[in-house]
């Protein structure tokens, strides 16, 4: 099984691949339209993440000790931000997520490239990640 630092190395990798920003968007936004689809009954108030400028809604279950995540938005970058962020942490224990770091981030240069208000949307989803998986350890601890 593949880890979350080998997930997150895939990743960067998967940036480097690409020698400008408009490719890299483009595979953000490819990554987006990748996404499983969302229930809409999960569309709500609940599952919305507070925080980002575009709707976003994120749930999670947990399954034989790991968590999938599933998320959607509204905006094609957002989308793709999120497929990042499933591609990385969907299908992880609880542990192994509050136990990664988020590194990659900044060494796909996505902060620079990002407004700030998207920025802080990806740091909402990233919170939702962590919150979640921090739950989750708390429970079996």
């Amino acid at each position: 099984m593949m880890t979350i630092k080998k997930r997150q190395q895939a990743i960067v990798d998967d940036f480097d691949f690409f020698d400008d920003w408009s490719d890299k968007y483009a595979y953000l936004i490819g990554l987006g339209k990748s996404l499983e689809p969302f229930p809409e009954d999960k569309k709500d108030e609940a599952h919305m993440v507070k925080g980002c400028q575009s709707q976003v809604w994120f749930d999670a279950i947990l399954y034989d000790g790991k968590l999938t995540f599933y998320a959607v938005s509204d905006a094609a970058i957002v989308s793709g931000l999120i497929g990042l962020l499933l591609k990385v942490y969907s299908g992880s224990t609880p542990k192994e997520i509050v136990a990664s770091d988020t590194d990659f981030m900044s060494e796909i240069g996505l902060a620079k490239h990002l407004s700030p208000t998207r920025n802080n949307g990806l740091h909402a989803m990233i919170n939702y990640i962590y919150g979640t998986a921090q739950k989750y350890v708390d429970v079996s601890a």
